[in-house]
């Protein structure tokens, strides 16, 4: 009998433990999660515990590096930017093709009269603003274009760089220097129109007198535009500077030197501020976009300029000599080169190689608009 008791007892045993083994037990699949959980919890702690002992000795092997320490190596990591006219002047030509426009005609002011309180960075961060500025207001106001692209010549292009001038001079506040507009027939060489830096530099515009004329005002558009990502140039004609927008399929020339923005093509540009025939053009540089390097020429003369109003005409012959060496096509800069040196009492034997096409231009006008006083049709008026 007890035997028997036995047996049935084995046999309920295995029975039991066949049911524990059944993939579609409620036993098993009750059990199975918990089992799981169990063993990520354990690594979780195991892990935990390797961490700590970790961080608890990582200061013995590699100690943390300082806050200074840690700038430091990104400012190694990322491109520097130059802190001066003269690491701007040794920067190979690779460099200067991605320096900031905005930056390089501020340094090329440093030291110049007017420019005695001038501070780079804050210039600089001042742009920043602005161009976030003119984008909060541009995607504001783009349904205007998208509602009416015939009114803005189908060309989203104009009608951003429309936006921009409305934002500079109502916003900003931005002018023409009045005291600076002379009509081309009536331009007196002894007006003193490089005297004052902030009448040829960024740092007038940006500043409180937030004056300027066309040696700077497409400087500024171009420094704005360019952070926004906008395709602009810089250009020259005679004794002229202007915008252009460039993207490959849409391409106008802009003058925004006065109340709004007038969209031209090359042809207005042969006959403002003078006329320049075909030859002048291909000889002297005229109507081309500008590279970095050449922008960079453009600026320097402009610094030539302002030493040579100064008295300071052994800097500005050093000055005319950097821009002939960035943009050896310059053909003016020669003349201007050889008459401050010739007047300063500098070698002959000093010069630069013999002249090439024009890629630089000295600024002696106001805009014609204003100095005639049209300032209307204004395209402005188009944005409400």
């Amino acid at each position: 009998m007890i035997l028997r008791y036995l047996a049935a007892c084995e046999h309920v045993k295995k029975n039991q433990h066949r049911r524990w083994l059944k993939p579609n037990s409620l036993r098993v699949n009750s059990i199975k999660p918990q089992s799981v959980s169990l063993k990520w919890l354990a690594g979780l702690l195991v892990f935990v515990g390797i961490w700590v002992c970790i961080s608890a000795n990582w200061s013995k092997f590699f100690p943390e590096a300082t806050t200074a320490e840690r700038v430091a190596n990104l400012q190694e990591l990322a491109p520097k930017s130059p802190a001066s006219l003269t690491d701007l002047l040794v920067l190979p030509p690779s460099e200067v093709e991605h320096c900031d426009i905005a930056l390089m005609d501020l340094l090329c002011a440093q030291g110049l009269p007017g420019a005695e309180r001038l501070n780079v960075t804050n210039c600089l961060l001042m742009l920043d603003a602005w161009a976030g500025h003119v984008q909060v207001e541009t995607e504001r106001n783009l349904h205007q274009f998208r509602d009416n692209p015939g009114d803005f010549y189908n060309s989203e292009g104009y009608f951003r760089m429309l936006l921009m001038a409305a934002v500079v001079y109502e916003d900003f506040g931005i002018r023409y220097n009045p005291a600076r507009m002379v009509m081309p027939g009536n331009i007196d060489p002894n007006d003193h129109f490089f005297a004052d830096s902030r009448d040829i530099f960024i740092h007038g515009l940006i500043g409180d007198r937030r004056m300027g004329t066309c040696s700077s005002m497409p400087v500024l558009y171009i420094a704005i535009g360019r952070r926004l990502g906008y395709p602009l140039k810089l250009a020259t004609t005679k004794a002229h500077l202007f915008i252009r927008w460039d993207d490959g399929t849409d391409r106008f020339d802009v003058e925004a030197t006065g109340k709004g923005m007038n969209r031209y093509d090359d042809e207005h540009f042969k006959q403002w501020p003078f006329p320049v025939s075909d030859e002048e053009i291909r000889n002297d540089g005229y109507l081309k976009s500008l590279t970095p390097a050449e922008e960079l020429a453009v600026f320097l003369s402009l610094r030539g300029n302002c030493l040579k109003e100064a008295g300071r005409r052994a800097q500005a012959a050093s000055c005319y000599a950097a821009a002939l060496r960035l943009a050896p096509g310059w053909n003016a800069g020669r003349t201007l080169l050889a008459d401050v040196v010739d007047k300063a009492g500098v070698m002959a034997n000093r010069l630069p190689p013999p002249p090439m096409p024009h890629t630089s231009v000295q600024q002696i006008d106001g805009p014609q608009e204003q100095s005639i006083g049209l300032l209307d049709p204004n395209p402005l008026q188009n944005i409400h």
